[in-house]
């Protein structure tokens, strides 16, 4: 069986596990710290990052995204039949979801208003890039879930679950996102990606008192925060 080294709250390694999960791929998971990273794992990982992923065979892969397309030719693919060109442009989007992977980590983690504002910025470009992007839905490319959809879904459902626990949306502005979001968290992909304490340990960490989010101070209302919000 595919095993998945992880760290509970990482987005990189939610991506893998939701393109596992939506194929139907067993696997098996197992949590380190970060702060204290066991030997065995620095051994198979070169830049002591996670995920790695170790095959049946016992070869282990790192980089999320070349994890992900060892994923994609060992299983049937979720859309068929795709042109060259569309695979291309479907890794394109879904380096777009990545690369803002840590912007929002940060973001999240801001101490004060301005510094939340600032990094909010930098995040909402991706979102409005999606949001000129994205048809009529429910997918990304449509009827069917893609890849480009799970590379975007640790985005949009961290994104959920913030609104959820402190009212702050970051999708605020971006009405197909925000449909984009909850077409991807009816699936159930969200929930069955990531551990069952997974959101008490997102919010431990995210929502602490050391974050402006997590004080409570745009509770209240968006229009509390200004344009932060």
């Amino acid at each position: 069986m595919i095993k998945i080294v992880s760290f509970k709250i990482c987005p990189f390694v939610q991506r893998v596990t939701a393109m596992l999960e939506a194929r139907n791929i067993p696997y098996q998971i197992d949590y380190i710290s970060l702060s204290d990273k066991p030997q065995w794992f620095l051994d198979i990982s070169p830049t002591g990052q996670v995920p790695v992923l170790i095959t049946e065979a016992g070869e282990p892969i790192f980089e999320s995204d070349a994890i992900s397309e060892y994923i994609d030719e060992i299983a049937p693919p979720l859309e068929a039949g795709l042109t060259p060109a569309t695979r291309a442009r479907n890794r394109a989007w879904s380096y777009q979801a990545s690369k803002h992977y840590l912007v929002q980590c940060s973001t999240m983690r801001s101490a004060d208003k301005d510094t939340l504002a600032e990094r909010r910025a930098n995040l909402s470009r991706a979102f409005a890039r999606a949001e000129g992007e994205l048809g009529e839905g429910p997918f990304f490319n449509g009827e069917i879930l893609g890849n480009v959809d799970l590379a975007w879904l640790p985005l949009l459902d961290r994104a959920r679950i913030i609104t959820k626990h402190t009212g702050y949306d970051f999708l605020r502005g971006f009405p197909k996102v925000k449909a984009w979001q909850q077409t991807l968290d009816q699936t159930g992909l969200p929930a069955k990606s990531v551990a069952e304490d997974f959101e008490e340990a997102f919010t431990g960490f995210y929502l602490s008192d050391q974050t402006y989010l997590g004080t409570g101070k745009c509770q209240a209302s968006q229009s509390d925060c200004g344009t932060c919000c």
